[in-house]
């Protein structure tokens, strides 16, 4: 069973168990002895359950059983403690158990909402709020069933209650962590980096394009989704004047994937200010690596991407070879792009085909009617690639792929989630059923370029409820703490810096390090055995703990997220700082 199966069905135990014991005391309260003990037994063995896969949640990682363990082991067994001997004993009115099965209820729900509203890491603020939601619970409950308690009692559990929930609520509202970064703007440095070579102007502007055969809205750069594909020989000096037209919430251009200089990184509010209506901004830097790239607005990212506000950056090492082909994939308006084309290719060409998925989620790519190679991920060549057929490739959020094969006589096509997007001819295969390749194990191995680690980093992305900002929101958090609440990760340049990044959340996190590019070096304590992969952008499946390494050579300020950029804008997005 994998842990994100075994994170889900703790969750439903935890449900089921809370529901039991509440039912339990609504029907012992309504005097039904059958059913209170019906459930009341079920809701006993769910709790028990929770045991089991608690424990083996901790044997996964900590990070996975840390709440649950700390505060949810407790007020469990005060739950059976109180409820559990009135299983074994019959009492002369079913009614006198309302209170002890409702307190046990109480206790697993709390227990439960702080798993799901505060998750990771286990504070003793949570643990107090929800130890005073149950006794000042329990208490009301005690007084609507008139089993009227000692003024004693009810003075201390009002007391008890009371100091729990001040105590709690005041640690919960306190960041735990460091003051956020710092948004200062890090000003054009102006290095030398020769004069342009190739100058290019994109002006940002609401457009209407069409997309799978419908006019939609969009915003685009110089009228058209995607904007112009830029293309470089290594050795050129780009100057790309960026202008916004019309745009009203301001536009960046952020090189994914391209390690660029920290001024040139295109990050509203830390590297750059957002360029507003009628403004322009001039980035310019060298041409020195090879491999597939892409462009976006990093500005009110989720929206301006998904409308549209993206582009190809290819830099070659030398003028291409036979046939290059760019698909930047994309969903516009709920419409897929790109449309199907059809290019014949003469037998013995070499094709490569420069494969982007400029979507907040994975897509699944498969090459039919050929052998193939997987050359490069993420502009980075891999070692030693051998020749796959019938395999598929899974690209995440920012992610590329180059896959190279020689045309064969016959039709050749790609297919992206089952719909041909490329196609040397007519064909039709089916590719549901083939394997998915796993990058980690694919290519020859070779030993990493650093013998030590400087610092080391643990990322925790969950979803909790935010506190500190306005108004509160459910975000996705990282380590407990929503942007701007997560403090910097501080490192000197020269640094080998190591990344430790958990999921413990139900959903796809595709992380995205500015300006580096990370060697993977783990999955799930598993060590990668394939080439050597340098990645900028890679998915943490629910449940997945990745370890990844890089060495800190390119100074400044870098954001550092998801790149599920609705995930990113709901909080999950902190910084790596250069001290």
């Amino acid at each position: 069973m994998s842990v994100a199966s075994l994170i889900a069905a703790d969750l439903l135990i935890a449900v089921l168990a809370a529901a039991g014991w509440l039912g339990g005391g609504a029907a012992a309260a309504a005097r039904r002895r059958r059913l209170a003990l019906g459930l009341a037994a079920g809701a006993l063995l769910g709790t028990l359950a929770r045991a089991v896969t608690v424990t083996v949640l901790a044997r996964a990682g900590w990070w996975f059983a840390a709440e649950k363990v700390l505060v949810a082991g407790p007020l469990s067994l005060a739950a059976v403690a109180v409820a559990g001997p009135r299983l074994v004993r019959r009492p002369g009115d079913i009614r006198s158990a309302a209170v002890p099965l409702l307190f046990a209820g109480y206790a697993e729900s709390a227990a439960l909402l702080v798993t799901v509203l505060h998750g990771y890491p286990a504070s003793a603020g949570a643990g107090l709020l929800a130890v005073a939601a149950v006794v000042g619970a329990t208490a009301v409950s005690w007084r609507l069933l008139d089993a009227r308690p000692s003024p004693t009692v009810s003075r201390t559990a009002v007391a008890v209650a009371a100091a729990a929930l001040v105590t709690g609520a005041g640690l919960v509202a306190t960041p735990a962590g460091a003051p956020a970064v710092p948004h200062a703007l890090a000003a054009q440095d102006g290095r030398a980096v020769g004069e342009p070579t190739r100058r290019v102007t994109l002006t940002a502007g609401t457009a209407t394009v069409r997309a799978a055969g419908r006019d939609v809205a969009a915003w685009a750069f110089n009228g058209q989704v995607p904007g112009p594909e830029l293309s470089a020989t290594v050795g050129d000096v780009l100057e790309v004047r960026l202008r916004n037209r019309d745009i009203a919430r301001g536009v960046t251009l952020h090189w994914h994937g391209y390690d660029v200089p920290n001024d040139q990184d295109g990050v509203p509010g830390v590297t750059q200010a957002a360029v507003l209506p009628g403004q322009e901004f001039v980035y310019r830097f060298r041409a020195d690596q090879a491999g597939t790239y892409w462009y976006h607005t990093h500005s009110v990212s989720d929206v301006g991407v998904r409308m549209g506000l993206y582009g190809v950056l290819v830099v070659r090492p030398a003028p291409a070879v036979g046939v290059d082909v760019t698909v930047p994939v994309h969903t516009l308006a709920g419409r897929p792009l790109p449309e199907a084309r059809t290019e014949p290719v003469a037998a013995g060409t070499p094709v490569r085909l420069r494969l982007i998925n400029t979507d907040s989620t994975t897509h699944r790519y498969a090459l039919a009617g050929t052998a193939f190679q997987v050359a490069a991920i993420d502009g980075t060549d891999l070692r030693g690639p051998t020749p796959l057929v019938e395999t598929a490739v899974l690209i995440p959020a920012g992610g590329r792929y180059d896959l190279v094969f020689t045309a064969p006589g016959t039709p050749v096509a790609l297919q992206v989630d089952g719909r041909v997007v490329y196609a040397t001819g007519p064909t039709s295969v089916a590719t549901g059923g083939w394997p998915v390749l796993d990058p980690l194990r694919y290519g020859a191995a070779a030993p990493a370029p650093w013998s030590r680690v400087d610092r080391k980093f643990t990322l925790v992305l969950d979803r909790g409820l935010d506190l500190h900002g306005l108004l509160p929101r459910y975000a996705h958090t990282v380590n407990g703490a929503a942007d701007p609440d997560i403090p910097p990760q501080l490192v000197r340049s020269g640094d080998v810096v190591t990344f430790t990044i958990v999921n413990r959340s139900l959903v796809v996190h595709p992380w995205h390090l500015h300006g580096h590019h990370v060697l993977v070096l783990s999955r799930d304590g598993r060590p990668a055995t394939g080439s050597p992969l340098w990645l900028d952008s890679f998915d943490v499946r629910p449940g997945e703990v990745w370890r990844v390494a890089f060495r800190a050579d390119n100074p400044g300020m870098w954001a550092n997220h998801c790149h599920n950029l609705a995930h990113a804008e709901a909080g999950m997005v902190l910084h790596l700082m250069y001290q």
